[in-house]
């Protein structure tokens, strides 16, 4: 018998020594990667050497700047060179040039600096310099980021590794592994005046925190509550920093999180009489799903049509308005559907899985349209995972016949 017992024991320590062994790479190359991208960023120019002159258009389609703005980008390229000048918003307005002259020097290392007048003091130098060098190193600190994400994810796996399944731990290492991938494919661009690598970051974190509430959830665990507080002031973050999906924000703000602290009572007060760590579930009847389907019609087409005439700009859609009305409305639809999914859960019911299909169908059309290609990975998530929870919810169910049939 204690023979048996050793031997069992031996490949979980291998198991948990390779696990360490990998955390401890991820951390590795994580910081080797951000001490690379710094160490580029911060190099010294040198001596610039004049390369000559040339014409550069002006790039119309990238201004959208109003009396409220105090310095404005101007973009002039020719091919893939390209030169941005700042000018203060009064002489913005009196800007009718539609090109510029851009003179065009070469550092010590080979890059390539454009500036609107010829010799630029090293201060200037030094300031462009660096921002050519960090979009050049974005893919660089996207892999820094989202490996340091992908380290954390592996520690939350291994220290509660007894409550997750191999299927679970599999799903969400593979989805954070896959986000990985794709952020340093598709870096984000900034916007608004936020680097496109703290825009990643604020997406790898919420691919992070929305998978793991995503999984505790359909564990029936009253602690994916906790883990949603932190991604509604993820998303909170991420709607105020490009400046758009005004109705997600606004129901997070005032739905999601105080609904989050009320779904942790409620399911604490409905625990499972024979498994403490689970928690009571049931589903809805006929009339209660017409009730919600209208209720989700009318939002949707109030909300859309109150927030389609707020007077907001945002460069992250570059300024096309029809694309920024098919969001507004599409995004009033997934917070109607988001604010019942969020009563379902409150109320324990397996409808939340169904809404959570609609959501991410909804949401996974956004990021299409936005190009936000990395939270497609997390909407691959939540199809997975909610079929997977689905499943256990309706096992449950079937296996635990409730008392309480009605919603109320």
């Amino acid at each position: 018998m204690k023979e048996k017992l050793t031997a069992n024991m031996e490949p979980n320590r291998k198991l948990r020594i390779f696990e360490v062994i990998v955390f401890a790479a991820l951390l590795i190359s994580s910081a080797v990667f951000f001490i690379t991208g710094i160490s580029k960023v911060h190099a010294n120019p040198g001596v610039l050497s004049y390369q000559g002159s040339l014409e550069m258009e002006r790039l119309f389609d990238e201004e959208d700047y109003d009396e409220d703005s105090t310095m404005c980008d101007v973009i002039y390229a020719d091919g893939d060179k390209k030169l941005v000048v700042t000018y203060p918003y009064e002489e913005y307005e009196a800007l009718e040039a539609e090109s510029i002259t851009a003179h065009e020097y070469r550092s010590d290392n080979g890059t390539m600096l454009y500036f609107d007048h010829m010799d630029p003091t090293q201060p200037e130098i030094d300031r462009a310099f660096r921002e050519v060098k960090a979009e050049e190193m974005m893919p660089v600190f996207n892999a820094s980021s989202s490996l340091l994400i992908l380290a954390v994810s592996l520690a939350v796996m291994m220290l509660w590794a007894k409550f997750f399944t191999t299927y679970e731990k599999c799903w969400f290492l593979s989805i954070m592994l896959l986000a990985t991938i794709v952020s340093v494919i598709f870096p984000e661009e900034s916007a608004n005046g936020v680097n496109g690598i703290v825009i990643m970051l604020l997406y790898l974190l919420d691919t992070f925190l929305n998978i793991l509430c995503e999984l505790l959830i359909s564990k029936q665990s009253r602690y994916n509550f906790l883990v949603s507080v932190a991604v509604e002031i993820t998303e909170i973050v991420i709607c105020i920093v490009l400046m758009y999906r005004f109705a997600t924000m606004f129901t997070t703000l005032f739905f999601w999180l105080p609904i989050d602290i009320l779904s942790y009572i409620n399911w604490t007060r409905h625990k499972d009489d024979e498994e403490d760590e689970l928690t009571v579930v049931r589903r809805l009847t006929g009339w209660q799903e017409v009730m919600v389907i209208a209720g989700i019609a009318i939002w949707t087409i109030v909300i859309g049509w109150l927030l389609s005439g707020l007077d907001i700009k945002t460069d992250f859609l570059g300024g096309n308005r029809t694309l920024e009305l098919w969001i507004i409305y599409i995004d009033a639809c997934a917070s109607a559907v988001g604010v019942a999914n969020g009563l379902f859960i409150f109320f324990r019911l397996r409808e939340q899985w169904i809404a959570w299909y609609i959501c991410a169908l909804l949401e996974a059309i956004i990021n299409i349209l936005s190009g936000q290609y990395v939270l497609l990975v997390l909407k691959l998530g939540y199809f997975t995972n909610t079929t997977y929870g689905y499943i256990k919810w309706t096992k449950y169910i079937q296996e635990h016949k409730p008392a309480e049939a009605s919603v109320f």
